[in-house]
């Protein structure tokens, strides 16, 4: 079974404190943009996009995207 990603951007901007439409400004896409990646309604991610709102939350990437579904020893 392969894995599925899921985005957890939405509990971390909780954990922050922090709005999507001031995160959006801090990282320089469009609330709309960001509304889709925290749906996971996105094919992919630039790694810079990724970079950007690790330096805004104060985290890892690992703290936004899990794996889920795969056989993890």
């Amino acid at each position: 079974m392969s894995a599925r990603i899921v985005v957890r951007l939405d509990v971390m901007m909780a954990r922050r404190k922090i709005r999507g439409r001031d995160l959006a400004a801090r990282i320089g896409i469009t609330e709309q943009n960001l509304s889709l990646l925290k749906s996971g309604k996105v094919k992919g991610v630039r790694f810079e996009t990724l970079a950007r709102l690790c330096d805004a939350l104060e985290c890892q990437p690992g703290d936004l995207l899990e794996a889920e579904g795969s056989d993890q020893a």
